[in-house]
């Protein structure tokens, strides 16, 4: 059983590879190895999101704390944000202050969470792996591009364990662990 996740992990993986090369996208490099986790991180946001009822987007584990739905709205917009540091267009009537409101629909927020996450892939995309060492510096500190983008990794990843934890506290388990 073990073996049969890690095999379909694997060609999960190949598959993927094979779509951004697809895409345009580059087929080694340290951007290639980004990439393939990047859409994975995507791929299992949109599960998650098309898993949960419409009524549980509303859920928040505490006051003050952000809503099932406002934590896929805030990595959609976060990656908007973000990739523009590396040349990512925002969409036409973006805010960043209410981009985390939740509209009134699934849709609504897939639009945001995937333009979000394709956006940073495009400016991804665009560089070069020697791009890689230029310097951007945000939050008051100085990365290096490469440095940059495996700190947005980092900050979908600690999302996604929190959407994750969102889920099975409501009773959803997560399609990829079935």
């Amino acid at each position: 059983m073990r073996l049969s996740r890690v095999l379909l992990a694997l060609c999960a993986t190949a598959i993927t590879a094979a779509s951004l090369a697809a895409q345009g996208a580059p087929a080694k490099g340290w951007r290639a190895d980004f990439l393939a986790l990047w859409k994975e991180d995507q791929s299992k946001y949109v599960q998650l999101v098309n898993a949960t009822p419409w009524e549980k987007f509303s859920w928040r584990p505490a006051k003050g704390v952000r809503s099932v739905c406002e934590v896929f709205l805030h990595i959609g917009a976060d990656n908007y944000v973000l990739g523009k540091e590396l040349g990512a267009q925002l969409p036409a009537g973006f805010n960043e202050k209410t981009a985390e409101n939740c509209p009134g629909d699934k849709a609504a927020v897939l639009k945001m969470l995937n333009g979000g996450f394709d956006a940073f892939t495009a400016a991804l995309t665009k560089l070069s792996d020697a791009d890689g060492d230029k310097e951007v510096k945000v939050f008051g500190q100085t990365f290096s591009y490469r440095g940059f983008a495996m700190m947005n990794l980092g900050h979908a990843g600690e999302h996604l364990g929190q959407s994750i934890a969102y889920a099975r506290m409501n009773g959803i388990t997560p399609p990829w662990s079935k």
